[in-house]
């Protein structure tokens, strides 16, 4: 039997979305909010499941936790830069802090926003709607 989520995706359409969080109640509850509006999304538990389904082809929005163990998210998207995965992502930060943290210095170009945790789900769900429209604008351009 299907799952809602499924029923309201394309068949085989590919997840637009990549959640890279260490806390495994993060990554469902967002998986589930995300799927039940149509929107496919991966996760990632850190920096190396990240980079690798970023090596293995994922591009969308990157919603990139800021506080994970090894690697945080500023130093995966510091490696993401580095790799040369930026072309077709953007990136958004979700921290359970209520300042943006002085560590994005030097990163604005590369991450589009901030959101705090938690949130309500349906400014959430417009924040992610938005960035799929800037990323098919960007693909349009090219």
């Amino acid at each position: 039997m299907k799952d809602v989520a499924s029923q309201n995706r394309p068949p085989n359409a590919k997840p637009r979305v990549l959640l890279v969080d260490d806390e495994e109640c993060i990554r469902e509850t967002i998986s589930e909010l995300l799927d039940s509006e149509g929107i496919g999304v991966l996760t990632a538990f850190g920096s190396d499941d990240c980079l690798r389904l970023l090596r293995d082809g994922f591009r969308g929005v990157i919603l990139m936790d800021v506080m994970m163990p090894g690697l945080d998210g500023w130093a995966t998207i510091r490696e993401i830069e580095k790799a040369g995965f930026m072309q077709g992502n953007i990136i958004s930060m979700l921290t359970a802090m209520d300042v943006p943290d002085e560590r994005m210095d030097g990163l604005q170009e590369v991450v589009i926003d901030y959101i705090t945790k938690p949130f309500e789900p349906s400014d959430f769900i417009a924040a992610v709607r938005k960035y799929l429209a800037l990323l098919d604008q960007m693909e349009n351009r090219n």
